[in-house]
């Protein structure tokens, strides 16, 4: 059985369509409320609207890559304890390491499979979300 994230707010920042794409179908699936954005400025103002419950983060990406995107949300007050996933291609120890200097909460490598992204929103949002959309 799909669990269900009826009504989380989830934040996915990627420059690359398909990745944003494939993110967006996989958690409106499962009942998710996805905003998606093409790199950290475009995120930050989508941010303040939205207020997610849970944000990915691409590392790789112009202008604010994902380490000054997290760092830029987990430095504001409002937003510090808002869980970030970084997402990359890379699967280096630097690159996981340089992910919790700035504050992510945990770090997938692409391409990320469905268990994954779900484990993740499982892993970070807090029960009882997930328990009282259940």
């Amino acid at each position: 059985m799909e669990p269900s994230f009826d009504g989380l707010k989830v934040m996915v920042i990627d420059d690359s369509k398909t990745i944003r794409r494939t993110a967006e179908t996989l958690l409106k699936k499962v009942g998710c409320d996805v905003t998606t954005a093409v790199d950290g400025f475009d995120a930050l103002a989508k941010i303040a609207e939205t207020h997610p419950n849970i944000i990915f983060v691409d590392i790789m990406m112009p202008r604010l890559d994902g380490y000054q995107t997290c760092a830029l949300i987990k430095n504001n007050s409002t937003f510090k304890s808002t869980p970030v996933i970084m997402l990359s291609s890379k699967d280096g120890l630097f690159d996981k390491a340089r992910g919790r200097i700035v504050g992510s909460d945990q770090y997938l490598t692409k391409p990320f499979s469905k268990e994954e992204l779900l484990g993740a929103i499982k892993t970070h949002v807090p029960s009882s979300f997930t328990a009282q959309s259940a």
